[in-house]
């Protein structure tokens, strides 16, 4: 039997978008991103976190940067009792400055790669999965696969748009 998965983006929908985000101290979740998160869950959906960090091909901040922000999101979702089951960044960019980092991959959204990634490892239909985005790479990332993608306005409340479609 096939999971299903709700893939949401990182910057713009579940946190307020600040310019290459890796302090924990400058993280903050958008409007109802929490509930969004436990109400998912709560329907059955795996909820899977799928993002662009070029900053790490930048070399503003490192990949163990980008794994301790996303360790302490889902310490601070315990206070709402749910978790998100699955993180995935692609940390590449062609223009970057590290060399190791510094390619044209096939996970940078909006390629599809890591939706790909995270549904061989959570055994995942994509046609009964959904993507939330604030931008249209994001929803082109999911329309690539055969998932659904929804284009998200980060001044709205998350749990009531995602509602909308869950």
């Amino acid at each position: 039997m096939c999971n299903k998965a709700v893939f949401f983006d990182r910057d713009g929908t579940l946190n307020v978008d600040k310019d290459y985000l890796y302090k924990i101290e400058d993280f903050e979740w958008t409007t109802g991103a929490p509930e969004a998160i436990k109400y998912v869950r709560s329907k059955g959906y795996k909820a899977i976190v799928i993002t662009n960090q070029s900053g790490v091909a930048r070399g503003m901040y490192t990949v163990d940067d980008v794994n301790r922000l996303h360790a302490y999101m889902n310490e601070s979702l315990k206070a709402y009792d749910t978790q998100i089951d699955g993180f995935y960044f692609c940390p590449h960019h062609p223009k970057g400055s590290v060399p190791e980092f510094t390619t044209d991959c096939d996970c940078r959204k909006p390629k599809s790669g890591l939706i790909l990634e995270a549904a061989a490892d959570f055994n995942l239909s994509l046609a009964e999965s959904i993507m939330f985005g604030d931008r249209e790479r994001d929803v082109l990332c999911a329309q690539n696969v055969g998932v659904r993608g929804a284009l998200f306005d980060p001044t709205d409340d998350l749990l009531r748009f995602v509602r909308q479609y869950v």
